[in-house]
């Protein structure tokens, strides 16, 4: 079957040309011998090790080189798909993010060559219309199934007539980001921090996005003039320390105009911290280049925000992305939108997270799906996020535990949402309910919390007394 062709009308112009993604070292499949073994006096042969200690003779101020496979690890359902529909491409042009971001599909004729379409997904698709474009990329269209529109990451990625649907409270901008942007690209809602988004180009539209009123129609370029007048209000504001690059994804954008944005932004004194907001690793993993992060580590301290949905995510070759950045010494930390349907049970986002913490990103936010417009399909109950969130905290570490956030309509920033561990008082104790359910009592003479609370007898008769 023939390559399919996409084209990238929907504000693809933004991806500048960047290299390609480098083959691994030793890729002729010659074996290096490892650094800094202490060859024998006899031969010119390494000595032989010891079963219990290996080489007592190892130089350990030496680095170890292991052997690098020929090619990238690649999961199982991408190389399948890979061999049906771009047979004829090759590894150099598969592992280069800007071949990936030229052929994503974003028709319906496309979408009907690698997918069996239900009768939601194909009315949506011919009839256009919808707020937000469609777009996936090439890699991450292999990881869908293309026989169920029920699998969760297909539904998170490929619309329905569901987003037509309007229900009440749902707004293009429920978080009123427009209202507090004085400067075009730029959201100043909390005192000390501000969000930038330089361009509203993604290589993957998810669904649910807050800004669908915003991306993929191409009015945010990454232009100088637009740009700089975001620098010199940020100059001004020296109340501000901390900015968030999101967008569209800024690594969208090439490696020459992401180094002149962060270099600006580093010559403004008082901004003491960057972050970058990205789903590459998921969608476009070929993004994470070895020369992206060696332009990255140059602005230091630098964090980044991960997105991650679903265990599906977590493949080799997303592992592998994150490797890189985290090597370079950017942490990283998931930012998991709740979705019905997709992880909303305590299993998957369980699987999740300790996924991710292996690939070396920290569990940071469990978002409460934004009320978006046509988002009614995707929202679960406030009381689902406090279930999982009680079904992970003491039931595996603190490290894979997310904060549960709803972002306040309206403007009104995050709000924490913690399952009820404070259930009142008893005398000088404080009433404690752990992750089992049982009550404890603290002691905290002086203190006033949980006053408020009713104090239940049969929690008081219940409560664990001191040791």
């Amino acid at each position: 079957m023939a390559d399919i062709q996409v084209d990238a009308a929907d504000g693809a112009a933004n991806v500048a040309a960047g290299p390609d993604l480098e083959e691994p070292p030793g890729s002729s499949g010659a074996l290096r011998k490892p650094a800094g073994l202490v060859r024998s006096a006899r031969g010119g042969e390494p000595a032989k090790p010891t079963p219990a200690t290996g080489d007592s003779r190892l130089r350990f101020d030496s680095a170890h080189t292991a052997r690098v496979p020929e090619r990238p690890q690649e999961n199982e359902r991408t190389a399948l798909f890979r061999a049906r529909f771009f047979p004829d491409t090759t590894d150099n042009d598969w592992n280069d993010w800007r071949w990936q971001s030229r052929h994503r599909i974003r028709t319906l004729e496309q979408f009907e060559r690698v997918l069996d379409l239900s009768i939601e997904e194909r009315d949506c698709l011919s009839m256009g219309g919808t707020l937000l474009p469609t777009a996936v990329t090439p890699y991450y269209m292999s990881l869908l199934d293309p026989h169920d529109p029920l699998q969760a990451l297909r539904k998170t990625v490929v619309p329905t007539t569901r987003e037509f649907i309007r229900m009440p409270g749902e707004a293009d901008d429920p978080l009123g980001e427009d209202g507090h942007s004085p400067v075009p690209g730029l959201v100043h809602r909390y005192p000390d921090r501000v969000l930038l988004l330089p361009l509203d180009f993604c290589s993957t539209y998810c669904r649910y996005c807050t800004r669908s009123r915003v991306v993929g129609h191409g009015e945010i370029q990454p232009n100088q003039q637009r740009l700089e007048a975001i620098f010199h209000y940020l100059e001004d504001a020296v109340q501000v320390r901390d900015v968030l690059i999101s967008g569209g994804d800024p690594l969208a954008l090439s490696d020459e105009k992401l180094d002149w944005i962060l270099g600006r932004l580093r010559a403004i004194p008082h901004i003491e911290f960057v972050r970058i907001g990205t789903k590459m690793p998921a969608v476009l993993p070929q993004r994470i280049t070895p020369e992206l992060c060696s332009m990255l580590r140059k602005y230091h301290p630098l964090w980044m925000s991960v997105h991650f949905l679903h265990p599906d995510e977590c493949t080799p070759e997303a592992a592998r992305a994150c490797a890189r950045l985290a090597d370079a010494g950017i942490p990283l930390g998931s930012q998991t939108v709740l979705l019905q349907g997709v992880n909303d049970s305590v299993e998957i986002m369980k699987e999740l997270v300790h996924k991710l913490l292996l690939m070396r990103v920290r569990p940071y936010y469990l978002y409460q799906c934004d009320p978006i417009s046509g988002s009614a399909h995707f929202r679960t109950p406030v009381s689902k996020g406090l279930e999982i969130i009680q079904g992970l905290r003491g039931h595996t570490t603190g490290y894979a535990a997310p904060t549960y956030v709803i972002d306040a309509p309206g403007g009104g920033g995050k709000i924490v949402l913690q399952p009820e561990t404070v259930v009142g008082r008893d005398g000088n104790d404080l009433l404690l309910r752990n992750f089992e359910g049982r009550v404890f009592r603290y002691p905290d003479p002086d203190g006033t919390v949980g006053s408020t609370l009713e104090t239940l007898s049969t929690a008081t008769a219940a409560a664990v007394p001191h040791m």
